[in-house]
């Protein structure tokens, strides 16, 4: 069994073509799925990836972007 590696919020922002500091903010405001270990947040892309692909990363409905 091949267990997926939990990786940084700049694993994150590298894999999406975003700022870290939008990782943060989709997870404080948009429930991006992240997992506190510690005092570190840790991700795993398939629920990254899962999250983008359900419309969690959209822009708001007043067409503002939340980036």
């Amino acid at each position: 069994m091949t267990t997926e590696p939990w990786v940084t919020a700049l694993d994150v922002a590298q894999h999406l073509g975003v700022a870290k500091d939008t990782v943060y903010r989709w997870r404080e405001r948009k429930g991006l799925p992240a997992h506190k270990i510690g005092r570190l947040w840790k991700f795993q892309l398939s629920e990254v990836d899962e999250w983008v692909r359900t419309g969690g990363a959209a822009e708001s409905a007043d067409g503002a972007s939340t980036e």
